[in-house]
């Protein structure tokens, strides 16, 4: 039995993963942007929009790698090229974070702490798109149950 191409079923979780993502990048900015602006005035209004930008690249990141990866891979999530691109896009999303944030982290025109703030809603706010996305699919999995059988009794444990 070959193993089910999981790119028909799995391409539309990642595009409500993706349009969910950007509900919560304006939810982000606009929040994170009104709280930074009256916690700490225009750098806490740059940091929470900053923040909401940073939270929804990354998000987006890894919802895109999956959709590249599955293309790639023909839709075979056990191939060496998924898991290659999907960990690749996440090393790459780590060093950029931290690129990002050392680049950033003395500037006045920033508010550093409002700015992890909304990178942290952000995060989970993304984590709960994730879960709640995935678990509400209804993908197959390509297995035989028992009783699925045509003939008769196949149901029926053997000892």
């Amino acid at each position: 039995m070959t193993a089910p191409n999981a790119l028909d079923h799995v391409r539309p979780v990642f595009r409500r993963i993706l349009l969910w993502a950007g509900l919560l990048a304006v939810a982000l900015a606009v929040v994170g942007g009104v709280v930074g602006l009256v916690v700490s005035g225009t750098p806490g209004l740059v940091g929470g929009l900053l923040g909401a930008v940073l939270s929804v690249v990354f998000l987006g990141l890894t919802a895109l790698s999956v959709l590249v990866a599955l293309r790639v891979s023909n839709g075979q999530m056990i191939s060496g090229a998924f898991f290659g691109i999907v960990m690749g896009t996440w090393i790459l999303k780590f060093i950029l974070f931290l690129v990002v944030l050392i680049a950033l982290r003395d500037r006045a025109w920033v508010d550093f702490p409002v700015l992890a703030v909304v990178i942290i809603v952000g995060v989970v706010g993304s984590l709960v798109i994730d879960v709640v996305a995935v678990a509400k699919a209804r993908i197959p999995i390509g297995v035989s149950l028992p009783g699925d059988g045509s003939a008769p009794g196949n149901d029926t444990p053997r000892s």
